[in-house]
């Protein structure tokens, strides 16, 4: 039983290696830029985050899925596991659980790698009974020398253990990473920003006040420079007398299309994080509407969370070798029914329809609207 990667090649084949006693496989070259420095637009978290397309879609993204709660189920028939371990919730006994599962899809969303370092376990199970985020721009890989399965894994440059406490949980994600696909988008959204900041804070073109005389002093110079910045600051009409002429250069932002830059590049980064541009209030060109919140967030669950609900369900669910979590006869899933809860008056036609059928009685509906029996 082995893991193989798609970069696995097999024209020297008297160069083997125990592939099951790897770690894990490199999924893609470009999801290492970062660990190697190989050539590739890759842009920060705080350009990321200083775009407000991109920090409203990982606000969206990140706090929807740490809001749902998750529950573990038995494979053979889906029962719900009344006591579930605390670990699934809340993995870092010092934090909410919501906080470390925000971060958690960050990680996912931004570098498509994150990472739980294991605190502590259970002496008879062996399994994860706590655990911490760790940010994965201080997690490093050393790979075998075809680079396509990692040997072990480092923390701040130090070597973690395979195993046990102070090993690291590896959550995968879908892709590489916004910051590595779309890191020449971002760094486009975040110099229109800084663009947009510029002439906020100097709203007109720059200005040059040239002398037609001879030349003047530095001291006479600042003064007429002062006295100049504060007219403008007091009146917008100026007087200039014959032995100054006033010249400006640049463009103002109408000329420079400023604004409509900033919408389109808004509407391409809302496609890269992978949500619509809707949610984001980005100009799609689009004439999308919604009937009613509840459909709203199918939409958003179905277009934006699910990748990144899948990579947690999939992790903790894990079986095999990585059966850290839970047991293998069970498996954790996001509860949504609390998420995707429609109206009142949809919840009523649905239970009327429950209840002229048989399937749910009195008791039973008012257990789920919280009524007391």
């Amino acid at each position: 039983m082995g893991l193989f990667s798609r970069n696995v090649t097999t024209e020297a084949p008297a160069m083997t290696y125990d592939v099951s006693a790897s770690l894990a496989p490199v999924n893609t070259v470009s999801s290492i830029y970062n660990f190697y420095g190989a050539s590739g637009i890759t842009a920060s978290r705080a350009e990321f985050m200083s775009v407000p397309t991109c920090a409203r879609a990982r606000n969206i993204i990140c706090s929807s899925v740490a809001s749902i709660p998750l529950q573990v189920r038995t494979r053979a028939d889906g029962a719900q596991v009344e006591s579930p371990p605390r670990v699934i919730n809340q993995p870092d006994p010092r934090v909410p659980g919501s906080a470390t599962y925000n971060w958690l899809c960050e990680d996912l969303l931004l570098h498509g790698y994150g990472y739980l370092r294991i605190l502590e376990i259970y002496a008879d199970t062996y399994r994860i009974r706590s655990a911490e985020r760790v940010d994965p721009v201080r997690v490093g890989i050393v790979t075998n020398a075809r680079g396509s399965e990692i040997s072990y894994y480092t923390i701040d440059g130090t070597p973690v253990p395979e195993s046990g406490v102070g090993a690291l949980a590896v959550f995968y994600g879908n892709d590489e990473g916004i910051l590595n696909r779309a890191g020449q988008t971002i760094k486009a959204g975040a110099e229109l920003e800084r663009a947009a900041t510029m002439y906020a804070r100097d709203p007109v073109p720059t200005m040059v006040l040239k002398s037609n005389g001879t030349a003047l002093p530095a001291d006479r110079i600042a003064r007429l420079l002062d006295s100049w910045g504060t007219a403008r600051r007091a009146r917008s009409t100026a007087f200039l007398n014959a032995d100054v002429t006033l010249v400006t250069l640049g463009f103002d932002p109408e000329r420079l299309q400023l604004n409509h830059a900033r919408s389109y590049v808004s509407t391409e980064l809302a496609r890269a994080c992978g949500i619509l541009a809707y949610y984001v209030d980005a100009e799609s060109g689009s004439s999308m509407t919604y009937s009613n919140a509840s459909l709203a967030r199918q939409s958003l669950v179905d277009f934006s969370l699910r990748s990144v609900m899948t990579s947690i369900e999939e992790r903790l669910s894990m079986t095999g070798m990585a059966n850290d979590f839970v047991p293998a006869s069970q498996e954790v899933k996001f509860d949504l029914d609390d998420y995707l809860r429609a109206s009142p008056k949809e919840r009523a036609e649905v239970y009327k329809i429950f209840y002229d059928m048989g399937v749910l009685t009195t008791d039973e509906i008012r257990m789920k609207e919280d009524m007391a029996l």
